[in-house]
Parts: C-alpha cells; sequence; structure tokens
C-alpha cells in the first residue's frame, strides 16, 4: 500500500510502497476514506525543535481520519467488518490513575496515533478496538467524518464553560479556532471577536460567525482597546486563547473583564511571562489550562454538534489531495492559506463492504433495567 512516511531527521516528506499492516488480536484493519492535516502533522514536515525531540523515523504520519473495517482480530468484541468509523488518536493504558479515574485524556503512557505509533495517511491503517468511534454514513460524509479528532478539541475547550448570552473572544483562527468561533455561536454567545495575522483565516472566521475580526499584524493597531470598545467598553466574560503566541496570551490577560475566564489551549512553542498578581489575582480570574478531549464524552457532544447541522465544517475544508500532493499541501498550511487540507488515500472510492447495511448486533452482556410498575 502508499503510505506518507518521515524516513529521515529532516524537512519533508515521503510517499512509499510498505506492506499492508495485519491487525493484531485486539485491533481493526480499517480501509481509510478520508485523512485530514493538522498542526501536528506540519511540525513533523517542518522538522521543529520539538519533533526532533519527539518522533523516530520511520513513521507513517496521520491521526485524524475515517474509513471502513475491513478486518478483526480474534479478541475484537463489538466492532466488525463493514463498520463506518473514526477513532480516537490517544491511545491510553487503561490502567494508571488516571485512567482509572476518568482522566484517560491525561494518561501519561498515551501513544498518539502518527506521533507514536504508525498512522492512517495510507491506503490502510491498524488501531486497537477500544479507540473506535462508530460513524453515521448518511450524516457524516468521510470528509466531515475525518475532522471530528480536531473538532473534539474545539469542543472540550469551548463547552467548560456556559458561553450562552457571554462575550467571548477567541485569540488565533487556526482550525481550532475557527472550529472555536461556530461551537461559540451555535451555543448561544451573544458576541464573538476573534483576532488573526492571516486574511485568508480572518475570511474564514467571519465565515463561521465572528461579529468582528481583528487583524493584530497593523501596526498601531490597540487590539484590546479595540475589542473593548466593540464590547460595549468592558472587557469580555470569556477568552479562549487557542494560537499559543506569547503577544496573545498577554492579551487575553488584558482584555477579559474583572471576574471573567481565560481559556488556554494554544501552546506556546517556549515559556512564556505572565504578570501574574495584576492580569490574575487582582482581577480574581478563572484560568483553565486544557489539552485534547475527554475520551470519549467530547465524541458525543462532537457528535450531536456535526450530525445535527447546528456546526457546518464545510467552509474550512480548503482542498482535497491526493498522495503525491502532499508537501505542497504542508506548504500551503505552513503560509497560512489553507485550513483544512483532506487526504483521499484510496481516491474516495468505498470499499464494496461499505455499501452494505449492517444491523448493529446488541451485546448480549448487556441488559435493560426492569421497569418497575
Amino acid at each position: 500500500m502508499k503510505a506518507i512516511r518521515k524516513l529521515s531527521p529532516e524537512k519533508g516528506l515521503e510517499v512509499c510502497e510498505i506492506e499492508i499492516p495485519t491487525p493484531g488480536p485486539e485491533d481493526v484493519l480499517v480501509y481509510v476514506e478520508a485523512a485530514s492535516f493538522c498542526g501536528t502533522d506540519l511540525h513533523i514536515w517542518s522538522w521543529d525543535e520539538w519533533s526532533q525531540r519527539r518522533i523516530k523515523p520511520p513513521l507513517t504520519l496521520g491521526h485524524e481520519f475515517c474509513g471502513t473495517i475491513v478486518a478483526v482480530g480474534d479478541r475484537v468484541r463489538r466492532a466488525a467488518i463493514g463498520d463506518y468509523v473514526s477513532a480516537e488518536s490517544h491511545v491510553t493504558c487503561g490502567m494508571c490513575y488516571q485512567c482509572r479515574t476518568g482522566q484517560a485524556h491525561m494518561c501519561p503512557h498515551t501513544e498518539i496515533l502518527g506521533v507514536d505509533r504508525e498512522g492512517a495517511f495510507a491506503n490502510y491503517v491498524v488501531v486497537p478496538e477500544k479507540v473506535i468511534w462508530q460513524n453515521d454514513r448518511e450524516k457524516l460524509p468521510p470528509q466531515i467524518a475525518t475532522l471530528q479528532e480536531p473538532f473534539g478539541n474545539a469542543v472540550f475547550s469551548t463547552m467548560n464553560q456556559n458561553l450562552s448570552g457571554q462575550s467571548v473572544a477567541v485569540l488565533g483562527c487556526g482550525p481550532i479556532g475557527l472550529f472555536t468561533i461556530g461551537i461559540a455561536k451555535a451555543v448561544g454567545a451573544k458576541h464573538v471577536f476573534a483576532s488573526d495575522v492571516h486574511p485568508y483565516r480572518m475570511n474564514l472566521a467571519r465565515q463561521m460567525g465572528a461579529s468582528q475580526v481583528f487583524d493584530v499584524s497593523q501596526s498601531g493597531v490597540d487590539i484590546i482597546a479595540e475589542i473593548v470598545k466593540a464590547n460595549g467598553g468592558y472587557g469580555v466574560d470569556i477568552v479562549l486563547e487557542m494560537s499559543g503566541a506569547p503577544s496573545a496570551i498577554t492579551t487575553a490577560f488584558r482584555v477579559v473583564r474583572n471576574g471573567g475566564t481565560v481559556v488556554l489551549f494554544g501552546i506556546p512553542a517556549k515559556p512564556v511571562e505572565i504578570d501574574v498578581a495584576e492580569n490574575m489575582i487582582f482581577k480574581n480570574l478563572t484560568v483553565l489550562a486544557l489539552n485534547g478531549r475527554r475520551i470519549f464524552d467530547t465524541w458525543y457532544k462532537t457528535r450531536w454538534l456535526l450530525e445535527s447541522g447546528v456546526v457546518d465544517l464545510k467552509p474550512l475544508i480548503t482542498k482535497t489531495v491526493e498522495f503525491e500532493d502532499v508537501n505542497d499541501a504542508m506548504a500551503l498550511l505552513a503560509k497560512g492559506d489553507a485550513c483544512k487540507i483532506v487526504l483521499l488515500p484510496n481516491g474516495g472510492k468505498l470499499p464494496e463492504l461499505a455499501k452494505q447495511k449492517r444491523e448493529r448486533v446488541p451485546d448480549p452482556n448487556i441488559t435493560a433495567a426492569p421497569v418497575h410498575r
């Protein structure tokens, strides 16, 4: 099969021919219908400091995907051949303190698809059954189903607080920031202010429902004063910092109102200095530092938001590409002239199994509670 791989410790990726993987006893083999590129893949492509510390070539990239199960291991219990699925990219141990107390998204032994183990930028990918997520093909076409994993990040960071009737600022209009704008509007935020430096992404922010969008690259513009003015002279209720840029983090703490909330989700490239007394303690702020998504709690919220059409992600799909386009796609992402680029590893063709409807078989170990009259 074909696969997009990091073969050597340098910039770039290569398309290779490798063997189709064989699923282990508790694994499934998925025919990949769509896979989307994200910021992590961009880091690995550019071979930055983080990648040099974390990635061990050779490695197949890709952790956002959907497809059809074509083979299962001997001990697979619920997933079945023909299922249309996505997957939680974080493969957790299931036995540590975090996993056993409902905090699996913080598991210190997590292995990430396309980072710590073979990923989905390939014709086929093997994943453990325990991370499989069932999709409804009629409600989520492949180009949207593949976005559930990154969209879940925005769902987790945004829906940790009540945004209904609140003024919200989203700093950074990368994919997660743009998802966040759509969610904030969907759950009833009063105003959603957005900021970025790329005209392409600022235009998408408007399409996703931002009330006003501010270009922080313009010299002489006081972004804090502009947002406060747009909010009727007050700081905003909730700030979601999605870029990780030091200047944006400073803005987040200065533009939020006294008693407001700052959510930090963007990851800085290096340590950031914050005036804790003036910008946090004296303002009586609630500060949340979040990462990833709750497994699988967030996936249920994600499913509803997308299947119901409450949030429409179609405007954020910049283009679809084939294997050979990977380095051009990465360069486009690096320039900020794209949002989500979707790889179609099998040319958009479905396996025959995907055309067959399959009735879910109830788990015989689960019985309904008796009804008392």
